[in-house]
């Protein structure tokens, strides 16, 4: 892309709000929705998210995640596309009483992977690689980017030094972070934090 401008985009990263946890010894369920309180504070967060006169709409195609900006895409005269490259990390590990043991060891040794899954530091390239992607396609706009906790705290360690698993493990359902992108005109971007479960 030589003598090209490089593009500049504010991404609004979602976490998305509560959702129906996962049955223990299944595999996660991309399809398991909001609970009625998630689904509440969705429709609270819409309002401070379409004020933000999003261009776009863009989210993991796990339900949880459509479900909480469907409210502020409607609110914004948008609609919700999904992207595959948005979805939670694929961890290798079922759903388990005892996660954050898990969580918190692979957080210590982000190259580790469980067979067939991936690493948080391959998850952090495929987030940035992501991020990146949708800043050139809309170059000048807003585009609220409607993910995962662990999705989205591997995208803001790869711009904030020193995000690490406490930051994760203590994110709210919902959670808004506003990144000016690209980031490396911005080493420290400012994170904004919304709860309003």
């Amino acid at each position: 892309m030589a003598g090209r401008a490089r593009v500049s985009c504010d991404v609004v990263l979602i976490r998305h709000a509560e959702s129906v946890p996962p049955s223990p010894g299944k595999p996660d369920d991309p399809e398991r929705p909001l609970t009625a309180a998630g689904t509440a504070a969705a429709e609270l967060l819409a309002h401070e998210l379409a004020a933000m006169n999003p261009t776009a709409v863009v989210s993991s195609p796990y339900r949880r995640a459509v479900e909480t900006v469907e409210p502020a895409a409607r609110k914004a005269g948008l609609e919700v596309t999904t992207r595959w490259e948005l979805r939670e990390w694929d961890s290798g590990l079922e759903p388990t009483p005892d996660y954050a043991g898990h969580y918190e060891r692979s957080w210590a040794d982000p190259d580790f992977a469980r067979p067939g899954a991936e690493s948080l530091r391959q998850l952090t390239a495929r987030a940035m690689a992501a991020v990146d992607r949708l800043a050139e396609e809309h170059d000048g706009g807003v585009v609220l980017v409607s993910s995962h906790g662990t999705f989205v705290s591997r995208l803001l360690s790869g711009v904030r030094p020193g995000i690490g698993w406490p930051f994760s493990r203590d994110m709210p359902m919902p959670a808004v972070h506003r990144l000016r992108w690209p980031h490396e005109d911005h080493p420290a971007p400012k994170a904004a934090r919304s709860d309003l479960s």
